[in-house]
């Protein structure tokens, strides 16, 4: 299984590389997780723009690291990377037409999304994710 790691390949490439809409859908988003981040997105892996970055450990003893919000502008759905959806039930409500897996949300059209809710999200999961960060040290344990 490869690792999943920061690369220093060209986050403007690859989002230069993808459908008109997906680059509209690929800006709006790097705008908004760069204003909750505070930091500079660097494209993780072949295609997924992150923000950040944590280290993990798993109840298992696996571990590794990770941005603190990241995306990515795959070709049939958006795809966000959430920490789970139990604390989001409100913006959830009122996001529009998605689908979630355990930590996955998936949209086809980001303009059909209400973006102050997804907003709302992003900022939730990227404060979680800073204080488990420093609660543990600078390692976020999963549950």
């Amino acid at each position: 299984m490869a690792v999943f790691q920061p690369t220093d390949a060209s986050v403007d490439e690859f989002v230069a590389q993808q459908s008109p809409r997906r680059q509209e859908e690929a800006r709006v988003l790097i705008d908004v997780m760069r204003r909750i981040s505070g930091e500079e997105p660097v494209l993780w892996g072949p295609s997924i723009i992150g923000f950040g970055s944590m280290h993990y450990r798993y109840a298992s003893g696996r571990e590794g690291d990770m941005p603190l919000l990241a995306f990515s502008p795959r070709r049939a759905r958006l795809t966000l990377y959430f920490d789970g959806f139990d604390r989001y039930a409100a913006q959830l409500a009122r996001l529009g037409p998605h689908s979630t897996s355990v930590s996955c949300l998936y949209a086809t059209s980001l303009a059909a999304l209400d973006l102050e809710a997804l907003t709302e999200m992003l900022g939730i999961c990227h404060a979680e994710a800073m204080a488990a960060s420093r609660q543990e040290g600078g390692a976020w344990r999963t549950r």
